[in-house]
């Protein structure tokens, strides 16, 4: 599966099936969040851009659900603090992937926690969670 596909939605990268296009009230217990692509024999699904078909990652499936979560939980306060210094959300962020795709060496463009795969995202966990503990320690 080439990258147009793997981040298309359409297609699940675990099975290989065609997904269906569905309310995310089918996977988060009848609480809406938009539309999703969803591979139900795999439980894998992506979120699309409000208003869109256009997804906004990968299809996850629950362990790379799991680690997106930890991900996040590593790199997001890192990119928060600089919004304390005066930046913007945008700024804050788009400095934080910056940094990201330096560390990973990855293509800016291609350096996003929905874009990540487990092993991508085991490495955000190991490159900020030492950052993250000095700033927890302030």
């Amino acid at each position: 599966m080439d990258k147009q596909q793997l981040f298309s939605g359409i297609f699940c990268p675990y099975c290989g099936n065609e997904t269906i296009f569905v309310d995310s009230a089918q996977v988060y217990h009848g609480k809406s969040y938009g539309m999703i692509y969803l591979c139900r024999p795999c439980q894998a699904w992506v979120g699309v851009h409000r208003g869109t078909n256009q997804a906004l990652g990968r299809l996850a499936n629950a362990e790379l659900r799991r680690w997106k979560q930890k991900a996040h939980a590593c790199f997001d306060p890192l990119w928060k603090r600089k919004m304390e210094k005066g930046f913007t959300k945008k700024e804050a962020r788009k400095a934080g992937y910056r940094w990201l795709s330096i560390e990973m060496n990855l293509p800016f463009e291609e350096t996003h926690i929905g874009m990540f795969d487990v092993e991508q995202c085991q490495k955000v966990v190991e490159l900020c969670t030492p950052y993250l503990n000095r700033l927890l320690l302030n």
